[in-house]
């Protein structure tokens, strides 16, 4: 019996161990397909800059051809961030806050039909954006990026000893 025991154990920790090693080619894919998606969705938008003023006009947000500037640009400079990887953490809590806003605003009714109806909630705009954003806020960025390389860099200028060397997990 111990043996079986023992066998299923190490048949779950090598399981695990290659879901660890996938991980960061995961969050490589995410960061790259949604990172390019949301820079393509900004970039559109600072070209349509007065159809997207007005869009924001009809929402009733304030000082709409500031705010459709504003959300053209982060949206722009927040995909590209991620696609390469770099500040990757902030660039995504940015990114939840856009699309936890455009919830609010442009699509308020799926975001409260969240319990009622799960469908109208997923299938709104601003989810696959909002879901990729939490993902990388939350695990990072992975081993395949330029914040993981900065990291490195950084551990090495500051080593351990000296009580400098950054914290923050990547």
């Amino acid at each position: 019996m111990k043996s079986l025991v023992h066998a299923i154990c190490r048949l779950y920790s090598a399981a695990v161990g290659l879901v660890c090693y996938l991980q960061s080619p995961f969050l490589l894919a995410v960061r790259l397909y949604w990172g390019w998606q949301i820079s393509q969705n900004g970039w559109a938008k600072l070209h349509d800059l007065p159809r997207v003023t007005e869009f924001f006009a009809n929402l009733g947000l304030p000082a709409p051809g500031f705010t459709a500037a504003f959300v053209s640009t982060t949206e722009f400079i927040v995909g590209i961030l991620l696609f390469v990887g770099l500040f990757s953490r902030i660039a995504a809590f940015a990114l939840t806050v856009d699309m936890t806003v455009a919830y609010l605003t442009a699509d308020r009714e799926s975001l409260f039909a969240f319990f009622s109806n799960p469908g109208k909630f997923y299938t709104a705009d601003p989810y696959t954006f909002l879901f990729a954003a939490l993902l990388i806020l939350i695990m990072g960025p992975g081993f395949l990026s330029l914040d993981w390389l900065l990291k490195r860099s950084l551990s090495k200028l500051f080593p351990e000893e000296s009580g400098l060397r950054p914290q923050a997990r990547i």
